[in-house]
């Protein structure tokens, strides 16, 4: 898609109509305008559940019975989201993997602060190994706050000795509750959704007046190693742009196997602009792809025990 285009959608995000209304339920009923019940397209099902006693949507899709499953965590600065705007991602992915994805209803602040989230991702994730999946058949993905809990779960769960899953995609990932990223300031001119007063809103309702320097809170500033490969995409429009280029780096000095993407001229959490933004389709296709790689590198590594 040319530069022209991307701009032009750029200019309309920016002069969507914001909500004024900075309570936490219109903040919550603004975001659902957005994504909630969003059509998921032909051929998939979804259902409520329950999974390690979090409510949760099964995702399914017509053709997608490989083994494994994509846990999927939602975006919306632990305030605002949920399982069902999470689905849309969560689907998506579904299938280009072609396997089941479970989008997860974890709490949300203010209402349940740090460590609520983190608590009800690792309870998830603990009973799908409960319930006999193997670790090697699980990959995780989330986006903006999703993704970083995803690696507070990652880290919980190393930090137990539990047996960690294939691979992690990340979309947006927030992972620096101190808002101490240079992109903070340097890239708020061009970002068209938020800008340092909206993020740290958001922070202050999930802390709770504990340390954003909580590697739960900040996986930023986290050790990493022995965590399964990531794939990070950011757009390079984004105020947390330099929340996934720090990560990435840490990643790396920890001897992960790590990709960063970042693509030019896109807002956060782009991925949600496929059918409008060819970028977005071929991001979630090497999404995909790399959430497939995962999954069949363990699979033949068990073939060939």
């Amino acid at each position: 898609m040319s530069h022209e285009q991307r701009a032009a959608i750029i200019e309309l995000m920016r002069s969507a109509p914001q909500s004024e209304d900075r309570t936490t339920a219109g903040q919550r009923a603004s975001f659902d305008r957005q994504f909630k019940d969003r059509p998921l397209g032909a051929g998939v099902t979804s259902r409520a559940t329950k999974l390690g006693g979090v409510d949760a949507i099964d995702i399914t899709v017509d053709g997608g019975d490989r083994p494994g499953v994509i846990l999927y965590l939602h975006g919306g600065g632990y305030v605002v989201g949920s399982a069902n705007t999470g689905s849309i991602l969560a689907t998506a992915l579904a299938r280009r993997v072609g396997t089941p994805a479970v989008s997860l209803e974890y709490r949300l602040a203010p209402e349940h602060p740090f460590p609520a989230a983190v608590d009800d991702a690792y309870a998830a994730y603990r009973a799908l190994l409960d319930g006999g999946t193997p670790a090697s058949d699980i990959v995780l993905a989330g986006d903006s706050a999703g993704g970083g809990l995803v690696l507070a779960l990652l880290l919980s769960a190393r930090r137990d000795g539990l047996p960690l899953p294939a691979g992690a995609a990340l979309f947006s990932p927030w992972t620096d509750l101190s808002l101490s990223g240079a992109s903070m300031a340097h890239r708020e001119h061009l970002d068209p959704i938020f800008d340092r007063a909206q993020v740290q809103w958001y922070a202050d309702q999930y802390l709770a007046g504990q340390s954003p320097l909580d590697e739960l809170v900040s996986p930023a500033f986290a050790d990493l190693t022995g965590l399964p490969p990531l794939l990070i995409q950011v757009g390079s429009y984004e105020v947390l742009l330099d929340d996934s280029l720090r990560l990435a780096a840490r990643a790396a000095e920890s001897e992960l196997d790590v990709r960063l993407e970042v693509v030019a001229g896109a807002p956060h959490v782009f991925q949600l602009l496929a059918g409008e933004l060819e970028e977005a389709d071929e991001a979630l296709d090497r999404a995909g792809l790399f959430l497939s790689d995962q999954l069949v590198r363990y699979e033949a590594a068990r073939q060939a025990s």
